[in-house]
């Protein structure tokens, strides 16, 4: 086992914590589906929000999933102008055999972010 290190994106349609919690939720979910983890493999996440997204904690819908042992981080993204709004974004570092390749997703409209990656959702 080695320690791994991969990113994710989400956007939401507006500033509700009910979408901000299904959001995260959903790329939550589908980041250990892809990568094939459970909670006691992750050693910490760090979620940004844009500065649009205030009604939630991610971390809270990452809590309700399994991650309350897990070091969990809420942070605001750099307010770039002309970047891209209402998006939720996660730095996972997690344990996985030394094989492993880490998938990154960008679900929604975040895919534009790094359309260079294989991280479509």
């Amino acid at each position: 086992m080695r320690l791994f290190a991969l990113r994710g994106a989400t956007d939401v349609p507006g500033n509700d914590a009910k979408q901000i919690l299904a959001a995260t939720t959903e790329l939550m979910q589908e980041i250990m589906r892809r990568n094939s983890l459970a909670p006691e493999n992750v050693v910490s996440c760090i979620f940004t929000v844009t500065d649009d997204l205030d009604a939630e904690f991610p971390a809270v819908a990452a809590r309700a999933i399994g991650f309350e042992n897990v070091a969990l981080m809420c942070a605001r993204e750099i307010p770039v102008p002309g970047s891209m709004p209402f998006v939720i974004r996660v730095l996972i570092h997690y344990h996985a055999p030394e094989e492993h390749t880490p998938a990154s997703v960008y679900m929604g409209q975040t895919q534009s972010l790094r359309a260079d990656l294989p991280a479509g959702g």
